[in-house]
């Protein structure tokens, strides 16, 4: 039992130790993050409150906010609360900061503002950088899972970023109910239930704790749950009897007994207590102006001695959220419906409330009530609370008399919660509008939202069944939406790899007649057979791309220019026109940033680090990864969350971090079907087998290998497009593991089914690697001039490095030394560049063997920038450019404290002293 202040915390040593750890930290300057996870009554709350103790002993100002369950359609409402004691200094943000921050609050100027999600989740940072300059901050956040989505992206922003910062944060959650913004963003701390002797201590510093059998029930139903221990000891202590009662589930019967203290107030006491709960806010002079006369700010005492809650100043606490809910449940439908209606009535100066309390007062549905929660949706979109806006939406559907209206309404739903990033939230969204309405386009709509959302998890089969009938039956009296939905479908086609949908989508898209606009099927084109379609495709995207860019802060729905390069950029990277992909992808990244669609910005990072990755641009790759990760991480966009981390880990592998690459490959995929989504499952299978070859493993890397083609006789690719460019790979570990004919089988039907089209420059060089590495020695010379002949090939450089270096041991092994050795010194070069370790030593080996003493790598080049985080590379350059802190802040949304942090640790790992030799220090990007 620990004793802080005037209170006892009972069998939490461990808990405690760590927080105080965390505390001390925080005193010398260090940050943190840590999220507290437990069922309801755990002791969350209690262990904050002791954090908080502990902070304000040393001196650390501390800032608190609580979610509320009435407050979560509320856009931002718990950053404002949090934020509210120092907003007065949001005077002093740069002014884009200052505008979007305080927009959400709708205290700006009066200006006209666009929502930028970014720049307000910046200015919430950089406010509290400023406040941190004068001693250090400890946030503590309880209830986070009734935090609005405004807020809680706000908070995971901040989580990513606070390192260089004095500022801990400090979450408490429901363990059923953890924000996915914060899931896999910050450390966890489990509070498991008392064991069972800590269980009786706390029992025994009850005012009355209980004996005998009683306590052996409190004990056994309550099932170390603190706060069940202290109301089942009180039940059982005003109610001796209560210890017989039949067993009930915990969560109900903790509720029955918050509840049972109300028959004993005065009526009074029990309205306000109802109006508090119905309110679901913590201002007192709001709730005692909906009770009006029947009740003075004295009927509180009662509750507050009853340990119901507490009053201070001018807000009113529920000791715990399930009290709120047993007030709330034990009043009658037609008490319920009072309350709400009278805090309708006081709160005419808060529209959005008002319109909530209207909801919730309405009998069956209500077109007026429908129409304030329409109005309230509009104004949290212009604010950029597009989570807020869907849950306007929803509710308003409900109440919605008219059917098709009611549909209507859910349907743009499901655009606001698509804008938030939230694909499940729109699958069920999109669910009920077929329940609802016959009308051809909410329905088309509808389906169109349904395929989004599953497309951007794992669930492919589900999103082209929503997607591919509305594109068939568009075909001839709607050809833009019959495009557009193909459009949509051969995303998780490509990812699905499955031949019966890409085949669907190709003939669906010969049926439709030719548009102005010729995107859609340019991608479905490409997308679903890049082979076949090449030459068609790379004609139509010459002629695609003529419209400038939209200008930054265009709404979404209108900025069709940027789709337009996000299609096009994913149909030069399935093309092979990597360095066309990298252009536009990197410029609709540009875009995406200021925007709030994280769904997109995911979607298109990942494709951006394909690419990059593919050019040879790994450290940029690393960058665009870690967004793409991040920002799917808070939207649960499964493909990217499972997708990014496969490619890391190929990274990993190539540069010899093998255990870490298996672990993180593992983790990745633990829990995914992935025959079901045969892209991730080759690229799985080529990064655990470029680990094996990392290790010298060629058997184990041959089984990888091998297994993205099928065993059938005539070998079949896994996955339609990704499976080629490995086959290299295969055929060089089949060699040096005696496995050449069948690997010759899986080359040869490769060879005849790629003759059916036409192939790019870069997979034409992969096909001759593997022809040289299998030929006769004859003929083995004239496949691998063919894979180098091509200058083009320079533009996927680790491929280019292994065609050098299979080409060099062969002459070599031919007592052709002078011959190998430039093809040696230009593979080493790339492969040093890159970091890919054991291809380093092996290249070295053979020059070594060639009669060549390879140099050292250049001190202070490729060494030391694969000492740097993507992130520090970013800074490092930006800071080179000649930009202040401030200004990197701004562009890269950190801190200028943090910032500077990190220039502190570029400087010594890059082996100079001042920023003015940043430039010096630093390759040109793409080098």
């Amino acid at each position: 039992m620990t004793p802080l202040g005037d209170e006892w915390i009972v069998g939490r040593d461990h808990e405690l130790a760590l927080l105080s750890r965390l505390v001390d930290a925080l005193t010398t300057g260090r940050s943190g993050a840590l999220l507290m996870t437990g069922g309801p009554g755990a002791g969350k709350s209690a262990l904050l409150d002791a954090a908080a103790r502990m902070a304000r002993r040393s001196g650390v100002r501390v800032l608190r906010c609580r979610g509320s369950e009435g407050e979560s359609g509320l856009p931002f409402a718990g950053l404002h609360q949090l934020l509210r004691p120092f907003l007065d200094l949001a005077e002093g943000l740069p002014a884009r900061q200052r505008a979007a921050l305080l927009g959400v609050f709708g205290l700006a100027d009066g200006t006209p503002t666009v929502s930028d999600p970014l720049l307000t989740s910046l200015g919430a940072l950089t406010l509290l950088s400023d406040v941190a300059e004068h001693g250090p901050l400890l946030l503590v956040i309880d209830d986070t899972h009734w935090l609005d989505l405004g807020t809680l992206d706000v908070l995971a922003f901040m989580a990513r970023r606070l390192e260089g910062e004095p500022v801990v944060l400090l979450l408490a959650s429901r363990d059923t109910a953890v924000p996915a913004q914060l899931d896999r963003q910050v450390d966890r701390l489990t509070i498991e239930p008392l064991d069972p002797a800590a269980a009786g201590r706390l029992l025994d510093h009850q005012p009355r704790p209980p004996a005998g059998r009683a306590r052996s029930r409190v004990l056994e139903q309550a099932a170390g749950v603190p706060l069940a221990l202290v109301e089942l000891a009180r039940a059982v202590a005003r109610d001796p009897a209560a210890a017989h009662e039949d067993t009930l589930p915990l969560t109900d019967r903790l509720e029955a007994i918050f509840a049972a203290d109300l028959p004993e107030l005065p009526p009074a006491t029990r309205e306000l207590l109802l109006f508090a709960a119905a309110a679901e806010s913590a201002e007192l002079p709001v709730i005692l102006s909906a009770v009006g006369d029947r009740a003075t700010p004295d009927d509180w005492l009662p509750a507050e001695r009853a340990g119901l809650v507490r009053v201070d100043a001018d807000r009113v606490r529920f000791r715990h959220p399930l009290i709120r809910s047993a007030v709330y449940r034990a009043a009658t439908y037609t008490e319920r419906h009072t309350a709400h209606r009278a805090l309708a009535d006081v709160l005419v100066g808060d529209p959005d409330r008002r319109a909530w309390h209207h909801a919730a007062a309405a009998s069956g549905v209500d077109e007026e009530a429908a129409r304030e929660l329409d109005d309230s949706a509009a104004r949290a979109q212009r604010r950029g609370g597009y989570a807020a806006a869907a849950t306007a939406l929803e509710r308003a559907a409900r109440l919605s008399p008219d059917p098709t209206v009611r549909a209507g309404r859910l349907v743009r739903a499901t655009t606001m919660a698509m804008y938030a990033g939230h694909p499940r939230w729109v699958g069920e969204l999109s669910a009920q509008v077929a329940t609802l309405t016959d009308e051809p386009a909410l329905l088309a709509e509808a389906s169109l939202r349904a395929g989004w959302a599953l497309a951007v998890t794992t669930r492919f089969a589900g999103s082209l069944g929503f997607l591919l009938p509305v594109a068939e039956a568009a075909v001839d009296e709607d050809p833009v939406l019959s495009l557009d939905a193909l459009a949509t479908a051969t995303t998780p086609a490509y990812n699905s790899g499955a031949p019966e949908h890409r085949e669907k989508i190709l003939r669906i898209a010969e049926r439709v007649p030719p548009q102005e606009d010729e995107i859609g099927r340019l991608w479905a084109l490409a997308g679903c057979d890049p082979v076949r379609n090449r030459a068609r495709a790379l004609a139509m995207f010459a002629r695609a791309w003529t419209d400038p860019l939209a200008e930054p802060g265009a709404r979404p729905e209108l900025d069709l220019p940027l789709a337009r390069m996000v299609v096009l950029g994913g149909t030069a990277w399935v093309l092979d026109e990597t360095a066309e992909a990298i252009r536009l992808l990197g410029a609709a990244m540009d875009h995406l940033r200021r925007s709030p669609t994280s769904g997109a910005n995911a979607t298109v990072a990942q494709a951006l680090a394909l690419a990059l990755y593919e050019s040879g641009s790994w450290t940029e790759a690393r960058a665009a990864l870690d967004e793409a990760y991040g920002l799917a991480a808070e939207g649960g966009l499964e493909n990217v969350v499972v997708g990014a981390p496969v490619l890391r880990a190929t990274l990993l592998a190539l540069r010899g971090d093998t255990e870490e690459a298996r672990a993180a490959v593992q983790r990745a995929v633990h829990g995914i079907d992935l025959p079901n989504c045969r892209s991730l499952q080759v690229r799985t299978h080529y990064a655990l087998g470029a680990a094996a070859l990392a290790e010298g493993d060629h058997a184990a890397a041959y089984d990888r290998f091998r297994a993205v083609y099928t065993r059938q006789p005539e070998p079949e690719p896994l996955h339609f497009h990704a499976s080629d460019y490995y086959l290299a790979d295969l055929v060089a570990a089949a060699v040096r593991t005696g496995r050449a004919e069948d690997a010759r089988l899986v080359l040869d039907t490769t060879r005849r089914r790629l003759a059916e089209g036409e192939t790019s420059a870069r997979l034409t060089a992969i096909v001759h690697r593997a022809d040289a590495l299998l030929a006769e020695p004859d003929d083995a010379e004239r496949h691998f001039t063919a894979a180098l002949a091509d200058p083009v090939g320079d533009r996927w450089p680790f491929e280019r490095a292994q065609v050098r270096l299979d080409y060099a041991e062969w002459l070599r092994r031919r007592r052709r030394a002078v011959e190998a050795r430039p093809l040696l010194a230009a593979a080493l070069e790339v492969f040093e560049r890159l970091g890919t370790r054991p291809w380093t030593d092996r290249t070295r080996a053979e020059l070594r063997a060639a009669g060549v003493t390879p140099a050292s790598p250049p001190a202070g080049s490729a060494d030391s920038l694969a000492e740097l985080t993507p992130q520090q590379l970013q800074i490092a350059r930006l800071a080179a450019a000649g930009l202040t802190n401030r200004e990197i802040g701004e562009r890269i949304f950190l801190s200028p404290r943090t910032v500077g942090f990190h220039l502190y640790r570029i400087f010594p790992k890059l082996g100079i002293t001042s920023r003015a030799q940043l430039r010096d220090a630093l390759p040109e990007p793409g080098e």
